[in-house]
């Protein structure tokens, strides 16, 4: 009974489902936390770890681009027009996406199976021999996960138009925890290639636990593969340019990822360290935020038309902007307890730790941007338009590897460049780098931080043109009393953070949980205070929101 309760569970509202992905994505987040804490206590910052981030790029370029960043955002809209109209032509529509998309990824993952030493050579140039060898292996292994994500992603529209949140919300940690299982009983055996192995099973759990929930919400499976049915066809027209924007994306990814293999040995894996815990309050806050509000910004723009849409929108960015300003200041000043915690033990290195605390600062600075960005796209894509979006991502591309490569040549080589000693002396100073003499791959990071900014700016501005009512005054008056708050906030857990730093000297694991949790606190205190003083409308919304939940 309470099996299929949880089933058939649907969330109300966005709020509720946004509260549900939040701590879907806390959990997952949590999890691959713990993942990372055990790379690093097995592996360190070493040349095995980096063939496991290396090979695990081809496979997750394949994910992003053509599942998560096509199928997933073509699917939902699609299919909501079609159930309103016919059920059983949406019904049909869902089985004929399932059979080709299932040959189309079959076929896919075979074509780069055969070419992946090419493609290694690509993305790793700075490999040895052995090391290009065992990442050709995992990376062949790895090619069975888009396979089973391309299926979820299908699932996935159709429990979210059905609010069936709650199980959705499972997918990602059923992924981790398949990772995890990799690790803890796999790596013993085979080494690198049981991590690899783990994101399989993660991968397969991701798919096979949607299918019980989509069954009950009326789906039958039907033998239909139709290649001419317009309604594929209307897929792939909305796929495209999203798929070209997001592979831009995802090609600046694998660029940072070749120019790291360039670098000292360890860089690879320093800059996913970094990368992967700055992503856990993108997720957390911006995704969840960004899904939730997505099939109710898609039905509120097909029934109900522009000024209900850009209210509904302008709503969700300013509690993902009340959210994640604060996170992102406590990130950045704890962002050595943070890499204390999870990486600072086994085989990982104090100065691979002090290198990915500053990576993690540098990411720090746009963090706002890269959490609002799944949601600004999603705006284009409920009116359908994912070509405005495709060329922001594509010029954004351009700019982030432009600055990936000059800000690493700077640090690599500061006597060669103007200022660039005084821009290397800047960031050790601010870092505490002073005894690091190869500080490079921190251009990484400031190049994605620069390049998010770039491409959220270019991303409001059209947005404002394509829709006139979406009321960029209403948020500037939000965005400034949330400054005012977070610059509050960041003074004093400054000063207090001065003040207890004595105690909390040694960085073992207890003291620096210690002093997360007292600054973290704090913190949050001064700025909850600090917002309610100053009348944000987005803290007594949230107060209101919970005041009803708790009734």
């Amino acid at each position: 009974m309470q099996l299929n309760r949880l089933i058939n569970h649907q969330t109300k509202t966005v709020g509720m489902a946004a509260i549900i992905l939040a701590v879907s994505a806390f959990l997952s987040r949590f999890l691959g936390v713990v993942r990372d804490w055990l790379l690093a206590k097995n592996f360190g910052a070493s040349a095995d770890l980096d063939i496991y981030f290396a090979a695990f790029k081809i496979p997750d370029f394949v994910y992003t681009v053509l599942i998560l960043g096509g199928i997933s955002v073509a699917f939902l809209p699609l299919f909501s027009e079609y159930f309103s109209r016919n059920k059983k032509e949406a019904w049909d529509f869902v089985s004929n996406s399932l059979n080709i998309f299932l040959v189309l990824l079959i076929f896919l993952s075979f074509l780069l199976f055969v070419f992946t030493p090419s493609l290694v050579k690509l993305i790793a140039p700075g490999f040895s021999d052995l090391q290009m060898e065992k990442t050709v292996l995992l990376t062949r292994i790895m090619f069975l996960s888009p396979i089973f994500f391309g299926l979820s992603s299908i699932f996935s529209g159709v429990l979210q138009y059905f609010n069936r949140f709650l199980i959705y919300s499972l997918c990602p940690i059923l992924y981790n925890l398949g990772i995890i299982f990799g690790i803890l009983f796999l790596v013993p055996r085979f080494g690198i290639l049981g991590v690899g192995l783990g994101v399989i099973l993660g991968s397969f759990l991701h798919l096979i636990i949607q299918l019980p929930s989509a069954f009950n919400s009326g789906f039958k499976y039907q033998p239909i593969f139709n290649f001419k049915d317009s309604k594929i066809k209307k897929v792939f027209l909305l796929m495209l340019p999203r798929t070209l924007g997001i592979s831009a994306q995802q090609i600046s990814v694998l660029f940072f990822n070749a120019i790291a293999s360039t670098l000292a040995i360890g860089s690879i894996s320093i800059f996913n360290f970094a990368n992967n815990i700055q992503y856990f309050p993108i997720g957390v806050v911006g995704v969840s935020f960004a899904i939730a509000s997505f099939p109710a910004l898609s039905k509120s723009w097909v029934e109900n038309g522009e000024s209900e849409f850009a209210q509904k929108f302008s709503l969700v960015f300013r509690q993902i902007f009340y959210l994640i300003i604060p996170i992102s200041i406590l990130l950045f000043v704890l962002r050595e307890q943070v890499v204390a915690i999870i990486l600072r033990h086994g085989e990982f290195s104090d100065m691979a730790a002090k290198l990915t605390g500053a990576s993690l600062g540098l990411f720090c600075l746009g963090i706002f941007a890269s959490s609002l960005i799944p949601l600004l796209f999603r705006a284009f894509f409920s009116f359908k338009d994912t070509k405005t979006p495709t060329f922001i991502a594509i010029a954004s591309m351009g700019f982030s590897i432009f600055l990936s490569f000059f800000l690493t040549k700077i640090l690599s080589a500061p006597s060669q460049y103007w200022l660039g000693i005084e821009f290397q002396r800047f960031l050790k100073n601010t870092f505490s780098l002073g005894g690091s003499e190869n500080i490079s791959v921190l251009g990484l990071p400031l190049a994605i931080s620069l390049a998010a900014i770039f491409q959220f700016i270019l991303l409001v501005f059209f947005l404002k043109r394509r829709i006139p009512s979406f009321n960029l005054r209403k948020i500037l008056s939000s965005f400034s009393k949330i400054l005012l708050a977070a610059t509050l906030m960041a003074v004093i857990i400054y000063f207090l953070f001065c003040f207890a730093k004595p105690y909390f000297y040694a960085q073992t694991f207890w003291r620096a949980f210690g002093q997360i949790i007292l600054v973290s606190s704090v913190g949050f205190a001064i700025y909850l205070l600090a917002t309610f003083v100053l009348g944000s409308p987005e803290s007594k919304n949230i107060g209101k929101f919970l005041q009803k939940k708790i009734s």
